[in-house]
């Protein structure tokens, strides 16, 4: 029976990609850019450095989320065990006495993952949800009680937050299910779970004062709980590597299928990022030089510096010949995006500033 459903159910998302496809492949491009400008890498490398400069706690907090989201929505891929369109269509009994759909495959479909719930449109939801909510809660604090002006005002910003923030869910959920990554009720299924990681930890304060030991111990939890629940499960006879296969049988193309989708490259990246971000607030050069330039300027060049190197870093890729060395190259580059931004480009920019004003007082 529930089989029967399932089947019901992921044979009217195969329609809708196809439907999609069909309809309006002259949207491909935006699709694909979506889908790229989904992807949580853009928060580490883009969303986290912008924000860790203007207001550090709203930084902290988008990079819990995202690693929080990540690390449930691997767990939860493990759990459900959800097909993926792409491959499903070719394998399902569901169209025996009817015509197979065709459906198409471009350079983002080819994820080696289970596909539920949706990783992109989790994270999407816990990221933009975390940015909107913050954002209200800052402009909040700063207006003047009692003026109806500002009570329009703040309406108007609610309004147009809200809608921007549903209008980027849509796409991200049409883009995952356009390029047959994901069924609908996969993409729902994430910007729901998304938005929950992201309310509960606007809810959560001991992120911002957190020690090196309890970023040590958090990572080391995490890291340990996904490897012991995969051999567990391994042990009673539970293959969670069987999407592997299946990505790799039914891809039209081998060089799509990327080994930093796999979900221990997922892993140990989500890992890597919040232990690097642990080392850097709590790095001598960090808290050498937090509170002593607070000037607009100077996070400015902060933010255009730490961009640059960010980008000139994630730019650095890995042989995958050896996987053992793939996963812990991943970590610790991730770990080094981190401490690029919260201490090693402040240092830096404040050593410069330094050296510039002792120059003058020769």
């Amino acid at each position: 029976m529930l089989d029967a459903v399932m089947d019901a159910v992921q044979g009217f998302g195969v329609s809708t990609t196809h439907y999609l496809q069909t309809n309006y492949q002259d949207a491909q491009g935006l699709f694909l850019w979506v889908s790229w400008a989904a992807d949580l890498r853009n928060t580490f490398f883009i969303f986290f450095p912008l924000w860790f400069h203007l207001r550090a706690s709203v930084g902290i907090k988008l990079i819990w989320v995202a690693v929080i989201g990540d690390w449930l929505n691997l767990v939860f891929k493990w759990i459900l065990f959800g097909e993926r369109p792409y491959w499903w269509v070719h394998e399902t009994a569901h169209y025996a006495n009817t015509l197979r759909p065709h459906i198409e495959q471009y350079p983002m479909t080819c994820e080696t993952g289970p596909g539920s719930p949706s990783g992109h449109a989790m994270g999407a939801a816990g990221v933009y949800y975390t940015l909107v909510t913050s954002i209200l809660a800052l402009v909040t604090s700063k207006k003047k009680y009692g003026s109806k002006k500002s009570s329009s005002k703040e309406w108007y910003l609610k309004a147009i937050l809200w809608t921007l923030f549903w209008g980027v869910q849509v796409c991200v959920c049409l883009s995952r299910v356009f390029i047959a990554a994901h069924f609908p009720h996969q993409v729902v299924a994430g910007v729901i779970t998304g938005m929950i990681v992201a309310e509960a930890f606007n809810r959560t304060q001991w992120i911002y004062s957190a020690s090196m030991k309890k970023y040590f111990y958090t990572t080391l939890l995490l890291t340990s709980f996904a490897v012991g629940f995969y051999l567990l499960l391994k042990a009673v006879g539970v293959d969670l590597l069987w999407t592997l296969d299946k990505a790799q049988r039914w891809c039209v193309r081998p060089e799509w299928v990327h080994l930093d989708s796999t979900p221990f490259a997922s892993l140990l990246r989500n890992m890597g990022t919040l232990f690097g971000l642990g080392l850097g607030l709590h790095s001598p050069l960090h808290t050498g030089t937090e509170g002593k330039d607070t000037s607009g300027a100077f996070k400015t060049v902060c933010i255009i510096v730490s961009l640059f190197l960010l980008q000139l870093l994630d730019g650095w890729t890995f042989s995958t010949e050896n996987h053992t060395t793939f996963y812990f190259l991943s970590f610790g580059k991730s770990a080094v995006a981190l401490l690029i931004p919260t201490s090693l480009v402040p240092w830096a920019l404040s050593g410069i500033c330094r050296a510039k004003k002792d120059a003058k007082n020769l």
